[in-house]
Protein backbone atom coordinates (compact mmCIF):
# COMPACT_ATOMS: atom_id res chain seq x y z
CA UNK A 1 0.00 0.00 0.00
CA UNK A 2 2.41 3.00 1.24
CA UNK A 3 4.85 1.70 -1.86
CA UNK A 4 1.80 3.10 -4.13
CA UNK A 5 1.64 5.93 -2.19
CA UNK A 6 5.37 6.49 -2.21
CA UNK A 7 5.69 6.46 -5.88
CA UNK A 8 3.21 9.27 -5.77
CA UNK A 9 4.24 11.39 -2.69
CA UNK A 10 8.04 11.18 -5.20
CA UNK A 11 6.95 13.22 -8.19
CA UNK A 12 6.70 15.98 -5.67
CA UNK A 13 9.09 18.03 -4.43
CA UNK A 14 10.44 16.58 -1.60
CA UNK A 15 9.28 19.11 1.15
CA UNK A 16 5.96 19.35 -0.53
CA UNK A 17 5.27 15.31 0.02
CA UNK A 18 6.87 15.80 3.43
CA UNK A 19 3.64 18.59 4.28
CA UNK A 20 1.40 16.45 3.21
CA UNK A 21 2.51 13.69 5.07
CA UNK A 22 2.44 15.87 8.03
CA UNK A 23 -1.40 17.35 7.18
CA UNK A 24 -2.16 13.34 7.24
CA UNK A 25 -0.97 12.68 11.11
CA UNK A 26 -2.21 15.78 12.25
CA UNK A 27 -5.63 14.67 10.65
CA UNK A 28 -4.96 10.71 12.03
CA UNK A 29 -4.73 12.99 15.62
CA UNK A 30 -8.13 14.13 15.63
CA UNK A 31 -9.21 10.44 14.97
CA UNK A 32 -8.81 9.39 18.66
CA UNK A 33 -10.48 5.78 18.51
CA UNK A 34 -8.91 5.00 15.29
CA UNK A 35 -5.30 6.62 16.71
CA UNK A 36 -5.85 4.11 19.34
CA UNK A 37 -6.40 1.33 17.67
CA UNK A 38 -3.90 1.79 15.53
CA UNK A 39 -0.77 2.18 17.70
CA UNK A 40 -2.28 -1.04 19.58
CA UNK A 41 -2.03 -2.82 16.31
CA UNK A 42 1.39 -1.67 15.66
CA UNK A 43 2.69 -2.06 19.58
CA UNK A 44 1.34 -6.04 19.77
CA UNK A 45 4.75 -7.69 19.57
CA UNK A 46 5.64 -5.36 22.39
CA UNK A 47 3.72 -6.58 24.61
CA UNK A 48 4.36 -10.23 23.82
CA UNK A 49 7.85 -9.43 24.69
CA UNK A 50 9.46 -6.53 27.31
CA UNK A 51 10.71 -4.17 24.34
CA UNK A 52 10.54 -1.49 27.05
CA UNK A 53 13.73 0.17 27.71
CA UNK A 54 14.70 3.14 29.94
CA UNK A 55 16.91 6.16 29.02
CA UNK A 56 18.33 8.62 31.72
CA UNK A 57 15.81 7.32 34.19
CA UNK A 58 13.01 7.63 31.92
CA UNK A 59 10.56 4.50 31.00
CA UNK A 60 9.84 3.90 27.67
CA UNK A 61 7.17 1.36 26.25
CA UNK A 62 9.25 0.01 23.26
CA UNK A 63 12.93 1.11 21.93
CA UNK A 64 11.85 2.74 18.80
CA UNK A 65 11.23 6.57 18.84
CA UNK A 66 11.13 9.49 16.01
CA UNK A 67 13.70 11.57 15.86
CA UNK A 68 13.87 14.93 15.75
CA UNK A 69 13.33 17.03 12.14
CA UNK A 70 10.25 15.21 10.77
CA UNK A 71 7.76 17.41 13.41
CA UNK A 72 9.51 20.65 13.86
CA UNK A 73 6.17 22.25 15.47
CA UNK A 74 4.69 19.22 17.63
CA UNK A 75 1.96 19.78 15.29
CA UNK A 76 1.05 15.64 14.51
CA UNK A 77 2.02 14.61 17.54
CA UNK A 78 -0.75 12.51 18.15
CA UNK A 79 -0.82 11.33 14.57
CA UNK A 80 2.53 10.22 15.24
CA UNK A 81 1.61 8.41 18.74
CA UNK A 82 -0.83 6.38 16.75
CA UNK A 83 2.36 4.88 14.57
CA UNK A 84 3.12 3.04 17.23
CA UNK A 85 6.64 5.00 19.18
CA UNK A 86 8.16 4.42 22.07
CA UNK A 87 9.20 7.98 22.24
CA UNK A 88 8.65 11.40 19.99
CA UNK A 89 11.19 14.09 19.66
CA UNK A 90 9.82 17.23 18.26
CA UNK A 91 12.06 19.98 17.13
CA UNK A 92 14.46 21.35 16.29
CA UNK A 93 12.75 24.67 17.70
CA UNK A 94 14.12 28.02 18.73
CA UNK A 95 13.39 31.00 20.76
CA UNK A 96 12.27 33.10 17.94
CA UNK A 97 10.48 32.06 14.97
CA UNK A 98 12.56 31.91 11.73
CA UNK A 99 11.71 30.68 8.40
CA UNK A 100 14.82 28.54 7.52
CA UNK A 101 17.07 28.53 4.54
CA UNK A 102 15.62 29.42 0.91
CA UNK A 103 14.40 26.42 -1.14
CA UNK A 104 14.90 23.84 -2.26
CA UNK A 105 16.64 22.79 0.59
CA UNK A 106 15.26 19.22 0.88
CA UNK A 107 16.48 16.24 -1.56
CA UNK A 108 15.59 12.87 -1.77
CA UNK A 109 18.49 10.46 -3.06
CA UNK A 110 16.48 7.31 -3.33
CA UNK A 111 19.39 4.79 -5.04
CA UNK A 112 20.81 5.55 -1.69
CA UNK A 113 18.05 5.66 0.60
CA UNK A 114 19.29 9.03 1.32
CA UNK A 115 18.03 12.56 2.34
CA UNK A 116 20.11 15.65 1.98
CA UNK A 117 18.49 18.94 4.06
CA UNK A 118 19.89 22.42 4.77
CA UNK A 119 16.28 23.35 6.48
CA UNK A 120 18.04 25.68 9.16
CA UNK A 121 15.81 25.24 11.90
CA UNK A 122 12.50 26.35 9.96
CA UNK A 123 10.15 26.67 12.95
CA UNK A 124 7.55 28.62 15.10
CA UNK A 125 9.15 29.03 17.56
CA UNK A 126 9.45 28.33 21.47
CA UNK A 127 5.90 29.88 22.48
CA UNK A 128 3.61 28.22 19.79
CA UNK A 129 5.36 24.83 20.61
CA UNK A 130 4.33 25.57 24.19
CA UNK A 131 0.87 26.17 23.56
CA UNK A 132 0.21 23.26 20.92
CA UNK A 133 1.71 20.80 23.67
CA UNK A 134 -0.88 22.60 26.67
CA UNK A 135 -3.33 21.06 24.13
CA UNK A 136 -2.06 17.77 23.45
CA UNK A 137 -4.28 15.15 24.92
CA UNK A 138 -2.82 11.90 24.00
CA UNK A 139 1.14 11.25 25.32
CA UNK A 140 1.05 7.08 25.80
CA UNK A 141 4.85 7.44 25.67
CA UNK A 142 7.44 10.41 26.79
CA UNK A 143 8.00 13.13 24.62
CA UNK A 144 11.07 14.61 23.89
CA UNK A 145 12.36 18.40 22.83
CA UNK A 146 15.08 19.21 20.83
CA UNK A 147 16.43 22.83 21.24
CA UNK A 148 19.07 24.91 19.47
CA UNK A 149 19.48 28.92 18.89
CA UNK A 150 18.20 31.57 16.48
CA UNK A 151 20.82 31.72 13.31
CA UNK A 152 21.44 35.46 14.14
CA UNK A 153 22.21 34.69 17.62
CA UNK A 154 26.20 34.96 17.98
CA UNK A 155 27.45 31.95 19.12
CA UNK A 156 28.90 33.96 22.05
CA UNK A 157 25.30 34.36 23.27
CA UNK A 158 24.21 30.73 22.25
CA UNK A 159 23.44 29.58 25.75
CA UNK A 160 20.55 32.24 26.26
CA UNK A 161 18.81 31.10 23.35
CA UNK A 162 19.05 27.13 24.74
CA UNK A 163 18.12 28.92 28.27
CA UNK A 164 14.87 30.57 26.99
CA UNK A 165 13.50 27.46 25.00
CA UNK A 166 14.27 25.77 28.46
CA UNK A 167 12.24 28.49 30.21
CA UNK A 168 9.07 28.45 27.59
CA UNK A 169 9.20 24.38 27.25
CA UNK A 170 10.62 22.53 29.97
CA UNK A 171 7.69 21.67 31.68
CA UNK A 172 6.24 20.14 28.66
CA UNK A 173 8.94 17.70 27.76
CA UNK A 174 10.06 14.78 28.95
CA UNK A 175 13.28 15.45 28.32
CA UNK A 176 14.95 18.14 26.46
CA UNK A 177 17.91 17.58 24.11
CA UNK A 178 20.78 20.14 22.98
CA UNK A 179 21.23 20.01 19.16
CA UNK A 180 24.96 21.33 19.07
CA UNK A 181 25.73 19.25 15.59
CA UNK A 182 23.52 20.39 12.82
CA UNK A 183 25.40 21.52 10.26
CA UNK A 184 22.77 23.45 8.86
CA UNK A 185 23.15 26.83 11.31
CA UNK A 186 26.34 28.19 10.77
CA UNK A 187 29.05 28.01 13.53
CA UNK A 188 26.87 25.76 15.78
CA UNK A 189 29.25 22.75 15.38
CA UNK A 190 31.82 24.80 17.17
CA UNK A 191 29.87 24.26 20.44
CA UNK A 192 30.92 20.55 20.31
CA UNK A 193 34.03 22.19 21.51
CA UNK A 194 34.58 21.05 25.07
CA UNK A 195 35.44 24.50 26.34
CA UNK A 196 32.13 25.40 25.09
CA UNK A 197 30.26 22.62 25.42
CA UNK A 198 31.09 22.22 29.28
CA UNK A 199 29.47 25.73 29.80
CA UNK A 200 26.48 25.03 27.55
CA UNK A 201 25.55 22.31 29.45
CA UNK A 202 26.10 23.16 32.61
CA UNK A 203 24.31 26.37 32.40
CA UNK A 204 21.19 24.15 30.78
CA UNK A 205 21.60 21.43 33.43
CA UNK A 206 21.33 24.13 36.05
CA UNK A 207 18.08 25.72 34.29
CA UNK A 208 15.70 22.35 33.74
CA UNK A 209 13.74 21.32 36.70
CA UNK A 210 15.33 18.93 39.03
CA UNK A 211 15.00 15.60 37.39
CA UNK A 212 14.54 16.44 34.50
CA UNK A 213 16.67 14.67 32.06
CA UNK A 214 19.18 16.45 29.24
CA UNK A 215 20.55 15.14 26.56
CA UNK A 216 23.11 16.11 23.93
CA UNK A 217 22.85 15.36 20.44
CA UNK A 218 26.45 14.87 18.72
CA UNK A 219 27.41 14.64 15.08
CA UNK A 220 28.72 11.73 13.45
CA UNK A 221 31.76 13.12 11.72
CA UNK A 222 33.58 12.99 15.05
CA UNK A 223 37.22 11.56 15.68
CA UNK A 224 37.46 8.95 17.79
CA UNK A 225 39.07 10.90 20.22
CA UNK A 226 36.39 14.17 19.95
CA UNK A 227 33.81 11.29 20.55
CA UNK A 228 36.16 10.31 24.22
CA UNK A 229 35.89 14.10 25.26
CA UNK A 230 32.52 14.98 24.17
CA UNK A 231 31.48 11.91 26.61
CA UNK A 232 33.93 13.33 29.54
CA UNK A 233 32.47 16.65 28.91
CA UNK A 234 29.17 14.99 29.12
CA UNK A 235 29.72 13.08 32.04
CA UNK A 236 31.59 15.90 34.20
CA UNK A 237 28.72 18.49 33.89
CA UNK A 238 25.64 15.90 34.11
CA UNK A 239 24.08 15.54 31.17
CA UNK A 240 21.74 12.73 31.27
CA UNK A 241 22.83 10.80 27.67
CA UNK A 242 23.57 11.26 24.11
CA UNK A 243 21.55 11.30 20.75
CA UNK A 244 23.96 10.00 18.51
CA UNK A 245 23.79 10.90 15.57
CA UNK A 246 23.40 13.86 14.06
CA UNK A 247 23.53 13.60 10.12
CA UNK A 248 26.78 13.97 8.35
CA UNK A 249 28.67 16.40 6.20
CA UNK A 250 30.07 13.87 4.26
CA UNK A 251 29.43 12.44 0.94
CA UNK A 252 30.60 8.69 0.89
CA UNK A 253 29.60 8.34 -2.66
CA UNK A 254 28.82 9.88 -6.11
CA UNK A 255 25.49 11.28 -7.01
CA UNK A 256 24.06 13.77 -9.08
CA UNK A 257 22.76 15.75 -5.95
CA UNK A 258 25.71 15.08 -3.63
CA UNK A 259 27.07 18.92 -4.17
CA UNK A 260 24.03 19.48 -2.56
CA UNK A 261 24.71 21.37 0.96
CA UNK A 262 23.43 20.04 3.74
CA UNK A 263 23.03 17.21 6.05
CA UNK A 264 23.15 13.78 4.52
CA UNK A 265 20.46 11.04 6.49
CA UNK A 266 19.57 7.69 5.36
CA UNK A 267 21.69 4.72 4.88
CA UNK A 268 24.70 6.04 3.99
CA UNK A 269 25.60 7.59 7.83
CA UNK A 270 24.25 4.06 9.45
CA UNK A 271 27.89 2.79 9.67
CA UNK A 272 29.26 6.22 10.88
CA UNK A 273 26.27 6.53 13.31
CA UNK A 274 26.94 2.99 15.12
CA UNK A 275 30.50 3.96 15.52
CA UNK A 276 29.65 6.92 17.10
CA UNK A 277 27.71 5.33 19.35
CA UNK A 278 29.82 2.03 19.97
CA UNK A 279 32.81 4.54 20.71
CA UNK A 280 30.35 6.70 23.45
CA UNK A 281 29.46 3.87 25.10
CA UNK A 282 32.94 2.04 25.54
CA UNK A 283 34.22 5.23 26.87
CA UNK A 284 31.37 5.75 29.46
CA UNK A 285 31.35 1.97 30.40
CA UNK A 286 27.97 2.09 29.48
CA UNK A 287 27.09 5.05 32.33
CA UNK A 288 25.78 7.78 29.72
CA UNK A 289 22.58 5.89 28.36
CA UNK A 290 22.54 6.88 24.32
CA UNK A 291 20.03 7.41 21.64
CA UNK A 292 20.76 6.01 18.62
CA UNK A 293 19.69 7.29 15.12
CA UNK A 294 21.26 7.49 11.63
CA UNK A 295 20.87 4.97 8.91
CA UNK A 296 17.55 3.12 11.12
CA UNK A 297 15.46 1.24 8.43
CA UNK A 298 15.00 -2.01 9.20
CA UNK A 299 14.89 -4.22 12.71
CA UNK A 300 18.26 -5.38 11.42
CA UNK A 301 19.27 -1.47 11.69
CA UNK A 302 17.86 -1.35 15.23
CA UNK A 303 19.37 -4.49 16.24
CA UNK A 304 23.00 -3.35 15.44
CA UNK A 305 22.52 0.10 17.02
CA UNK A 306 21.18 -1.78 20.34
CA UNK A 307 24.47 -4.10 20.54
CA UNK A 308 26.35 -1.12 19.84
CA UNK A 309 24.87 0.64 22.82
CA UNK A 310 21.79 2.42 22.17
CA UNK A 311 19.19 1.97 24.69
CA UNK A 312 16.76 3.44 22.05
CA UNK A 313 16.92 4.05 18.03
CA UNK A 314 15.03 6.61 16.14
CA UNK A 315 13.95 6.85 12.89
CA UNK A 316 13.21 9.48 10.36
CA UNK A 317 14.80 8.58 6.79
CA UNK A 318 13.56 5.45 6.83
CA UNK A 319 10.21 6.40 8.25
CA UNK A 320 10.57 8.44 4.95
CA UNK A 321 11.48 5.50 2.60
CA UNK A 322 9.77 2.12 4.38
CA UNK A 323 5.85 4.26 5.54
CA UNK A 324 3.97 4.52 8.51
CA UNK A 325 4.48 0.29 9.28
CA UNK A 326 8.03 0.85 9.86
CA UNK A 327 7.74 0.99 13.66
CA UNK A 328 5.48 -2.12 14.04
CA UNK A 329 8.43 -4.29 11.61
CA UNK A 330 11.16 -3.15 13.64
CA UNK A 331 9.45 -4.24 16.74
CA UNK A 332 8.28 -7.22 15.37
CA UNK A 333 12.29 -8.18 14.23
CA UNK A 334 13.40 -7.08 17.49
CA UNK A 335 11.10 -9.27 19.50
CA UNK A 336 11.73 -12.29 17.17
CA UNK A 337 15.39 -11.56 17.78
CA UNK A 338 15.18 -10.89 21.21
CA UNK A 339 12.84 -14.94 21.19
CA UNK A 340 15.63 -15.99 19.30
CA UNK A 341 18.09 -15.16 21.76
CA UNK A 342 16.31 -16.28 24.77
CA UNK A 343 16.61 -12.42 25.99
CA UNK A 344 14.22 -11.41 29.09
CA UNK A 345 15.29 -7.24 28.51
CA UNK A 346 16.95 -4.94 25.88
CA UNK A 347 19.27 -3.90 29.00
CA UNK A 348 20.56 -7.98 28.12
CA UNK A 349 21.70 -6.56 24.67
CA UNK A 350 22.54 -2.86 24.53
CA UNK A 351 26.06 -2.36 24.48
CA UNK A 352 27.00 -6.18 23.61
CA UNK A 353 29.04 -5.54 20.86
CA UNK A 354 30.85 -1.93 22.20
CA UNK A 355 31.87 -4.40 25.51
CA UNK A 356 33.03 -7.53 23.03
CA UNK A 357 35.16 -4.37 21.12
CA UNK A 358 36.87 -2.99 24.30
Amino acid sequence: MYRLLRAWLFLLPAEWAHHLGMMGLEVLGEAHALSRWLRRRATRAAAEVDLSTSVAGLRFPNCVGLAAGLDKDASAAEGLYALGFGALEVGTVTPLPQPGNPAPRLFRLSSHGALINRMGFNNRGAAEMAARLRELSWRPAPLGINVGKNKDTPLEHAARDYLACVDALAAHADYVVINASSPNTPGLRALQAPELLAGLLAAVKARLPAGKPLLLKIAPDLTPEAVDAIVDVALAAGADGLVATNTTVARPFEHPLAHEAGGLSGAPVRDASTAVIRRAWARSGGKLPIIGVGGVRSAEDAWEKLRAGASLVQVYTGLVYEGPGLVREILNGIAARMKAGGHASLAEVVGRDAATAR
